[in-house]
C-alpha cells in the first residue's frame, strides 16, 4: 500500500508539472556584412523559419562573408551559410583558400546570382580592369567571396596581387573609400542594385567597369562557375547603358550533418513563403526548387533532395551526396 501512495503522489507531481518543454532548435545563418544583400536576405530567411518551422529560432549573424560561412558551417559555429557558388566548390573539394581540407558542407538551396561590380568615379580616369596596376583599391573583405572572386579574375588576365595596393574593405567601407579618394577602384560581387553602390551614386558620378570580350574569354576558361552576364542599364544613377561583366550563383550551403526532415522543414518553409523573402529583395525571385537543379554548384542534402522529389522535380546523379 505504502509503495502505491508513493507512486500515486510521484504521478500527480508530474501531472501538476505539466508536459515537458519542447525542445527549440537554434539556426544561425552565416550571412555578410550590412552592405550587401546577404545580410537582408538572410534576415528574412530566419524570419521564415522562425515563424513556420515548429521549435525553430534562427538569427542571421554578420560575419567575413562567403570564405568564413564554409568554415563556420564546417565547424559548427553556425550550421547555415550563405556562399557564392565558386568559393562553395572550393570549400567543398578542398581547394584555393581551403589549403586541401575537404569542409563538410552540402547544397540546401540555390539563391540568387552575383554580378561582378568594378566601380570607380568617372574623374578617375580608369576605364579597363587592367588599370588598377599601382592604384589603391578593395577587393572585399578578408574571407569573403568578392575578395575570393576578384583574385581569381585577376589570376585568370594576368594582374599579379601585388602590383597594386588592396586595403580589403566591407561594401560600406569600399563606398565611403571611393567617396573620400582613399581608392582608386572598390569591387563588390554581389546582386545588382546593391545599397552601398546606390548610395555612393547619389552624390558621386561613378562607373562601372566593364570586360572587354577578351577577358571575358581569359576569365571563363580559367573558372567554370563563372558566366557571362550583364549588368543592366539604369540600376545605378548615371550608368544608364548595359555593362558586361561576370556573374555567379549564390548557394545557401548547410552542415553535412544536418538532420534530414530539420533541412526538409527549413527547405519547404523557404520556398513555400518566398513571396515574403522578395519583399525584402527582389532578388530572392530567383530562389525556386528548379533553380536548386539547374545551378547548385555541390551536391544537395537529402533534405533538400526529398522535398524537391516530393515535388516531381528530378535530381540529377552530380548533384546526389
Amino acid at each position: 500500500m505504502k509503495r502505491f501512495v508513493i507512486l500515486f503522489a510521484c504521478c500527480l507531481i508530474l501531472a501538476a508539472a505539466g508536459p515537458a518543454p519542447a525542445k527549440t532548435t537554434f539556426i544561425s545563418i552565416g550571412t555578410g556584412g550590412t552592405g550587401g544583400i546577404y545580410y537582408p536576405y538572410g534576415g528574412g530567411v530566419a524570419e521564415i523559419w522562425t515563424k513556420y518551422v515548429p521549435g525553430v529560432k534562427a538569427v542571421a549573424e554578420v560575419t567575413g562573408a562567403s570564405v568564413e560561412n564554409v568554415k563556420l558551417a564546417h565547424k559548427g559555429e553556425t550550421v547555415i551559410g550563405e556562399v557564392m557558388g565558386d568559393v562553395a566548390v572550393a570549400g567543398f573539394k578542398g581547394l584555393s583558400k581551403f589549403k586541401g581540407k575537404k569542409h563538410n558542407i552540402l547544397s540546401m538551396a540555390i539563391m540568387y546570382p552575383n554580378l561582378l561590380q568594378v566601380v570607380t568615379l568617372k574623374k578617375s580616369g580608369i576605364t579597363n580592369i587592367e588599370q588598377i596596376k599601382g592604384k589603391k583599391i578593395s577587393s572585399g573583405s578578408p574571407g569573403s567571396g568578392t575578395n575570393f572572386m576578384a583574385e581569381a579574375v585577376f589570376k585568370a588576365l594576368g594582374i599579379p596581387l601585388d602590383s597594386y595596393k588592396d586595403s580589403r574593405l566591407s561594401f560600406t567601407e569600399s563606398a565611403n573609400a571611393l567617396r573620400d579618394g582613399t581608392i582608386d577602384v572598390g569591387i563588390w560581387s554581389v546582386g545588382p542594385g546593391t545599397s552601398s553602390i546606390l548610395d555612393l551614386a547619389t552624390t558621386h558620378d561613378i562607373r562601372i567597369i566593364g570586360f572587354t570580350p577578351q577577358q571575358t574569354k581569359k576569365i571563363l576558361a580559367a573558372n567554370k562557375t563563372y558566366s557571362a552576364v550583364e549588368l543592366a542599364g539604369g540600376v545605378y544613377r548615371g550608368v544608364d547603358k548595359p555593362v558586361p561583366t561576370i556573374g555567379v550563383w549564390n548557394v545557401m550551403i548547410c552542415q553535412k550533418s544536418l538532420d534530414e526532415g530539420l533541412v526538409y522543414q527549413l527547405v519547404k518553409a523557404l520556398y513555400e513563403h518566398k513571396d515574403y523573402l522578395m519583399k525584402i529583395h527582389p532578388s530572392a525571385a530567383y530562389t525556386t526548387p528548379e533553380n536548386a537543379v539547374k545551378y547548385s554548384p555541390i551536391p544537395l542534402h537529402p533534405g533538400t533532395i526529398k522535398y524537391l522529389k516530393e515535388k516531381g522535380i528530378q535530381v540529377p546523379k552530380n548533384l546526389m551526396p
